[in-house]
């Protein structure tokens, strides 16, 4: 009997040890028509998740939504069902003034600005990505001939702007510290990997620059050609590195 992961719906000792993961059911699904043989594994609220094979490779690929809590909660539950090392392709805004829309940035690791990392681990402790992981990313982005920058991103709660709150980040200052861009789950992804004794990494595509911008609600584009051909480079660049490690 196959048991099922509670919120997931993942089969335990269903997922491959490498996975690569991402927000948008429909990036999951995209990312699943680059595998052989691909076939539906499991999908469950935001969490779709697809099987195959990458060049011989067996893969999983699995959307976890947005926002660090329910993002956290795929993490567990795929490394329950069996992976070994899980790379995000993702979508951040630039926070330093080459990093524009169709960059792509690896994260190293994250400023904690969650309240699921409040919640998970002692004041201080670092969200880091796997080295030997985010260095192989760095490789393979090269080797696309790609524009890529690896540093600090900072992963934060909100995408619509609250109250001029204590907790609410000052780019301005973190882009000093050279945060290079803002997004929201790579830090839930560095603590559970590092909490589980599991390697993760995050290749992630610029859609705009928060420094810079005078979008509106209604102006932003995440979904036009340069943000998509940077995702597909990410897409790529996240597959060959999983493939190169093995």
């Amino acid at each position: 009997m196959v048991t099922e992961l509670p919120i997931t719906g993942l089969p335990v000792g269903g997922v491959n040890p490498n996975v690569i993961v991402c927000g948008d059911p429909a990036r999951a699904d995209r990312i699943a028509e680059r595998l052989e043989g691909a076939t539906l594994l499991s999908h469950r609220r935001e969490y779709r998740a697809h099987n195959g094979l990458y060049r011989g490779l067996p893969l999983t690929v699995c959307s976890h939504g947005i926002g660090a809590p329910g993002a956290a909660i795929a993490f567990e539950e795929l490394i329950v069902a069996g992976a070994r090392a899980i790379i995000r392709v993702g979508t951040c805004g630039g926070m330093q003034p080459e990093i524009q829309p169709g960059h792509l940035v690896i994260a190293t690791a994250a400023v904690q600005n969650t309240g699921y990392g409040r919640e998970s681990v002692p004041d201080g402790y670092p969200a880091v990505a796997d080295p030997a992981l985010a260095l192989a990313l760095q490789r393979a982005a090269g080797m696309a001939g790609a524009q890529v920058t690896a540093g600090i991103v900072i992963s934060r709660d909100n995408f619509y702007a609250g109250v001029d709150a204590p907790a609410t980040p000052d780019y301005s200052v973190l882009s000093k510290a050279r945060v290079l861009a803002v997004e929201m789950e790579c830090a839930a992804l560095f603590l559970v990997g590092s909490l589980r004794g599991v390697p993760t990494a995050a290749i992630l595509a610029v859609d705009g620059n928060v420094l810079e911008t005078t979008e509106s609600v209604e102006t932003y584009k995440p979904g036009r050609e340069v943000v998509r051909l940077a995702v597909d480079s990410a897409i790529a660049c996240a597959l060959e590195t999983l493939r190169a490690l093995e």
